[in-house]
């Protein structure tokens, strides 16, 4: 099978609903910032299983995480992706749990990392610079969904609305990339 269809070769592409929209709808800008987040969240995976990183027995609870995080997010963008989804918030009510462990996880490097008393230019070693990446493209597309939310809102579409779980999550996952890059630093 190719992995060519030629069919959004015009601008235009498919939502798993079957929906043709161009490729600069919200939506699609949405789910496309989510994969780039992915993507973003990939490549630190790579750095932290490539490199020497050890931080104070971090290293493996790091890579689950970021693995887990990959996981959420292709299920997020699925739901993006879709819609007409009748029972999104059952879909996505896992991520109420996942937020939680988010927080645990942050408070916990808190406690292991000097108070935060200024802003932090992002960078530092290679790992804690691709997280701080991943960070902001986390933020964009916090901004995407929103945007994507309150157009639909606006239009009065019941369907097709953000489910708030996935507003929560990703706002809560840019303030664990943010404390996984500066305990990775």
């Amino acid at each position: 099978m190719a992995i060519y269809t030629r069919t959004g070769d015009k601008g235009k592409t498919s939502l798993m609903s079957g929906q043709r929209v161009s490729k600069s709808n919200i939506r699609v800008d949405a789910y496309g910032t989510v994969d780039e987040l992915n993507s973003a969240i990939g490549v630190v995976l790579a750095e932290v299983q490539s490199s020497k990183f050890k931080v104070q027995n971090y290293s493996l609870k790091l890579k689950v995480e970021l693995v887990r995080i990959q996981n959420d997010l292709l299920e997020i963008g699925s739901n993006l992706a879709n819609p007409a989804t009748s029972d999104k918030r059952q879909a996505t009510s896992y991520l109420t749990n996942r937020v939680k462990e988010f927080e645990k996880f942050i408070d916990n490097m808190t406690e292991r990392m000097p108070p935060l008393k200024n802003f932090i230019l992002p960078g530092g070693g290679k790992a804690g610079a691709m997280l701080h990446l991943a960070r902001a493209i986390s933020r964009r597309a916090e901004r995407k969904i929103v945007e994507l939310n309150n157009k639909q809102k606006t239009l009065r579409l019941r369907s097709g609305q953000v489910d708030s779980n996935i507003i929560i999550y990703i706002n809560r996952l840019s303030d664990l990339l943010f404390t996984m890059a500066r305990f990775a630093n």
